[in-house]
């Protein structure tokens, strides 16, 4: 088996991540060489590759299905939006400007020269190239220059598969009117259709897959059923199931600002048995809380704006004064201290404004964006491990930093944690991620249980489980011989 296979979908989240990395692993227990491949994501959760690179969450998510370490190569363009119509631009893991979506509609046709470098590299190395699409092709604004969906599988010359989520409802309209949308030549490489999340008696659905095939002389390869209690990282899209919980859970919230990164650090709290999470968004009053987390942002200063606006300033200090925990995760922890300066502009205009002032140091943007792999020990009773990864473009100094939150890589110290021991900061992302370190932070928060889930361990079970699922209710063979 060698070639490429392109998954597309009808919708956002349709499920174009979750069924290339139940590919992916279905290809790599064959014993299949087996790369992911998304030209370009639009999205704020992202991870940091071996090679120091960033890249989008979800690929980090497929490299792990197929056996691999991740790589830039598999995201060689990542937009990260600072605003509605602004992103910063990312190519090959490095941050390359700053553009409002008319600059970068320019810019597109280098930014496809950096995605055919990558695939080129890819399609050498690997046996099999499981290529993600984003959005929809059915948008019909953005079809010239497109190098995310139609565009790339043009250039390439490479098989569609599309997937469509039938829990939205509307599922044929969504495959026949996305069809509708597309080319001629786009049609003909459109091989068939994957339905996704269903649930119900499927013999109900029958007649539909009947009409679908003959509609359009395309093959339905199967129907996905909606899966329960999964552990996969999500490209964007806050995941609010969670384990279901004791009476006595330690009670956490989080404010969900409008450029929210990296949320995925929570994951590992959302599958606690003994943790009810909470994510806060606009206009939610803010519910009795142990412990608040300021998640990290692509916009720090204009999140602390609307944290102030929606009344969290007098939330904190009312949740601290008694005795509630708080903890920071990079741009969150950035916001903790009493002043962030921007002299370049790299968010907004030049200038600078006041933080929450609860940790005694001051944090100044940069235009070099750091990124790196980190582990280490958290300056708590027992130094419990951490790992994780840094992502941030802030340089923060203070005297609060002479109390560290955690040393790493070594004995650097990060971050930092108040001296009545109350307000912790860090820029590690995935901090809750080992076992034995979450369990140390959630004692120190108030919760006396046992170890935490191993998130990895969970996500293991997933992918599997995901797998299983492609090969009993999908027609593999038939799919995979549409690999060219």
């Amino acid at each position: 088996m060698r070639g490429t296979l392109m998954i597309q979908g009808t919708t956002s989240d349709a499920g174009k991540s979750t069924l290339v990395a139940g590919l992916a692993r279905v290809l790599h227990r064959r014993g299949v060489s087996v790369v992911p491949f998304k030209p370009q994501n639009m999205a704020l959760n992202s991870a940091v590759t071996a090679d120091g690179g960033e890249i989008g969450r979800a690929q980090a998510l497929q490299a792990q299905a197929a056996g691999i370490a991740p790589h830039t190569d598999m995201n060689p363009v990542l937009l990260k939006p600072s605003s509605d119509t602004g992103a910063q631009i990312i190519i090959h893991g490095k941050v390359r400007t700053d553009m409002d979506a008319r600059a970068y509609h320019e810019y597109k046709p280098r930014a496809l020269a950096a995605v055919l470098e990558s695939y080129t590299r890819l399609k050498r190395a690997y046996e099999v190239v499981l290529v993600e699409g984003a959005g929809s092709p059915a948008e019909v604004n953005l079809r010239d220059r497109d190098i995310a969906n139609m565009g790339f599988a043009e250039v390439v010359d490479c098989p569609v598969v599309l997937i469509a989520d039938i829990d939205r409802g509307g599922v044929f309209a969504h495959l026949t009117g996305t069809l509708n949308c597309l080319s001629a030549s786009e049609q003909a490489r459109t091989r068939g259709f994957v339905i996704n999340r269903f649930r119900g008696d499927k013999s109900l659905l029958d007649p539909g897959l009947v009409w679908l095939e003959q509609k359009t002389g395309k093959p339905v390869f199967g129907v996905l059923p909606y899966l329960f209690g999964m552990h996969l990282d999500a490209e964007d899209a806050i995941l609010t199931e969670q384990a279901a919980h004791s009476a006595h859970s330690l009670r956490v919230v989080v404010p969900v600002t409008p450029r929210i990164s990296n949320h995925t650090d929570f994951d590992a709290l959302r599958a606690h048995p003994d943790v009810n999470l909470t994510f806060v968004g606009p206009g939610q009053e803010v519910p009795p809380a142990d412990l608040i987390i300021l998640a990290g942002t692509k916009a720090t200063t204009t999140d602390l704006g609307w944290l102030r606006a929606a009344g969290w300033d007098v939330a904190l200090q009312r949740h601290l004064r008694y005795g509630g925990k708080l903890i920071g995760i990079c741009g969150g922890m950035q916001m903790l201290g009493s002043m962030l300066h921007d002299p370049q502009g790299s968010e907004g205009p030049p200038g600078s404004v006041s933080g929450f002032g609860l940790l005694d140091f001051q944090t100044t943007f940069a235009a070099d964006k750091q990124l790196r792999q980190v582990s280490g020990r958290l300056c708590l009773d027992g130094a419990p491990p951490v790992r994780g990864y840094e992502i941030h473009m802030g340089v923060t100094t203070g005297t609060a930093l002479a109390r560290p939150s955690s040393l790493i890589d070594g004995n650097r110290p990060d971050g930092a944690i108040s001296d009545d021991g109350q307000v912790l900061g860090t820029y590690v992302h995935g901090i809750f991620d080992d076992p034995e370190g979450c369990s140390a932070l959630l004692r120190w928060a108030g919760l006396d249980s046992a170890r935490a889930p191993d998130l990895n361990d969970l996500r293991e079970a997933s992918l599997d489980r995901l797998a299983d699922t492609i090969e009993q209710h999908l027609d593999l063979e038939r799919l995979f011989g549409e690999i060219c």
